[in-house]
């Protein structure tokens, strides 16, 4: 902001009428020029009135201000937003600091130079306000438009952070408009927005389409026709030679990348493992570990799933000291894609959030035996232990894990659980907030009908197939729970699918 000397000063009014006069010299010009500086006119007006007793412009307001001994109107706007405490301390600093600035100017030694002045607390506090005003601003602008808008004509004044903020909020407040089907305009692009998705053109979709069937085709037509096969909505919208085509161009594309690492490992010093033949088949160590496994399978649940996980997760993955590489379809990736379908206007829209998805926010559930998703499922029996202590006791008693009852909505982002209306909904907030947060809403659904489980003699068939989703509900719940769970055990909910 300008030094409120200058505004102080009064305009100069010129003549009506101008009188012709010789040139005036070099001297005079410079002395003009310096009257235009209200520093050098108080400096000027101090040494040539020194004998008298009225003092310069510039003295009379360093007077006014050490006698007031307040702020500046500008920093007065700051500190009235902040508390009293801060208020305080932060005017007795400011005048403090123009009172020892001023305290050092100390006299003017040459009249005809203009005296040299550093740049003043008021100059430095002017500038972050300025661009602490635009941000302001841009964030006011931001939050009064709609997320239909916001996505529509992008971020004011490029702030891009401020924006995301808005858009994260709005949709934890507001949330995405959408139909009674759950169908949105806006919804695709937002979590576009919100997975960084890159632009990818439609080319690079159909090329991967036009390859044919990858190795892991017969894996995906065995998953593909009963996906979703109880929810209407989604079969009266999403044929399934359109699911199909999703899943194998994405498993052509984590097959390329896995196909690129193990190039380039052998030139890092590492130790190359053995890629699948041809025709997808594993190699013989890996299957004769898989057999191992199955057949040291016990009849619980948990061994079981253990068991399924690593039968179909061994392709792509390693039996060597480095650590496993992410394979390229698991069982349960189907249900995991049908939603981007359903909210998307095109298959490479699909395509690449649903890559986002799966190789930044949660490559762990595709890599080795699922090590992401039994992860999550420890940290299912952590997180209620800590939130329900009583309840996670009484399902401790009956011998049911989170192994058990929440592999499927783990592994899923709870899309396994209908209907899908709601599913979108849950997942504009886990993509607002993290995918992370999965693991506390599986915990949440199990807090909202905690009475039920316990006064039910068999939990195990309440939690076989868990209730409707309800996405206002279960965002609220989750919120509370957020702030009981330490920040140890929220650091692993945030890691565990990496």
């Amino acid at each position: 902001m300008p030094s409120p000397t200058n505004q102080s000063i009064p305009a100069i009014p010129l003549p009506a009428t101008m009188e012709l006069r010789p040139p005036p010299s070099p001297r005079s010009h410079r002395a003009l020029r310096r009257l235009q500086s209200a520093h050098t006119l108080g400096a000027k007006g101090g040494f040539q009135h020194s004998n008298l007793s009225t003092p310069s412009l510039i003295s009379q307001q360093r007077l006014r201000e050490q006698a007031q001994r307040r702020p500046s109107p500008t920093r007065s706007r700051e500190l009235s937003n902040a508390s009293t405490i801060t208020s305080a301390s932060t005017a007795t600093t400011t005048v403090s600091s123009v009172a020892l600035s001023l305290a050092n100017a100390g006299p003017v030694q040459n009249p005809n130079r203009s005296p040299q002045r550093g740049r003043s607390n008021s100059d430095a506090s002017s500038m972050q306000k300025n661009r602490t005003a635009k941000m302001d601003k841009a964030n006011a602008t931001a939050n009064a438009m709609s997320i239909e808008r916001l996505l529509r004509d992008g971020p004011p004044e490029s702030d891009i952070r401020g924006a995301l903020e808005s858009l994260r909020l709005k949709i934890l407040d507001q949330g995405i408009k959408s139909d009674v089907d759950g169908m949105s305009t806006s919804r695709i692009y937002a979590w576009l927005l919100l997975l960084d998705a890159p632009i990818m053109k439609t080319d690079d979709y159909l090329s991967l389409v036009h390859r044919g069937a990858s190795p892991a085709y017969s894996k995906i037509r065995n998953d593909t026709f009963r996906t979703l096969t109880t929810d209407p909505l989604f079969r009266r919208r999403v044929s399934e030679a359109s699911l199909i085509r999703l899943l194998n161009a994405i498993a052509w594309k984590l097959h390329d990348a896995r196909e690129d690492r193990i190039r380039e490992r052998p030139s890092l010093g590492g130790r190359p493992s053995l890629p699948p033949s041809r025709d997808g088949s594993v190699a013989p160590s890996v299957a004769s570990s898989v057999s191992s496994a199955a057949h040291s399978a016990t009849s619980s649940p948990a061994a079981k799933n253990r068991a399924r996980a690593l039968t179909l997760t061994t392709e792509g993955s390693e039996t060597s000291g480095v650590a496993a590489e992410p394979g390229t379809y698991v069982q349960g990736m189907n249900v995991l894609a049908a939603p981007f379908l359903y909210a998307a206007r095109s298959e490479a829209e699909a395509f690449v959030a649903f890559h986002m998805l799966l190789t930044r926010e949660c490559p762990g559930y595709i890599r080795g035996a699922m090590d992401g998703v039994h992860k999550g499922l420890a940290l299912v029996d952590k997180a209620l232990a800590i939130v329900d202590p009583k309840l996670a006791m009484h399902l401790t008693a009956k011998g049911m894990s989170a192994e058990i009852y929440a592999f499927p909505s783990v592994l899923t982002l709870c899309a396994c659980t209908p209907p899908l209306p709601e599913v979108l909904r849950l997942w504009d907030f886990l993509f607002a907030y993290g995918p992370h947060l999965n693991i506390l809403c599986v915990v949440a659904q199990l807090v909202i009908i905690r009475n039920q489980i316990i006064n039910s003699p068999t939990p195990n068939k309440v939690l076989r197939s868990f209730p409707s989703l309800h996405a206002d509900q279960i965002k609220r719940t989750t919120l509370a729970i957020i702030k009981m769970i330490p920040d140890d055990v929220y650091a692993e909910i945030v890691a565990h699918a990496k």
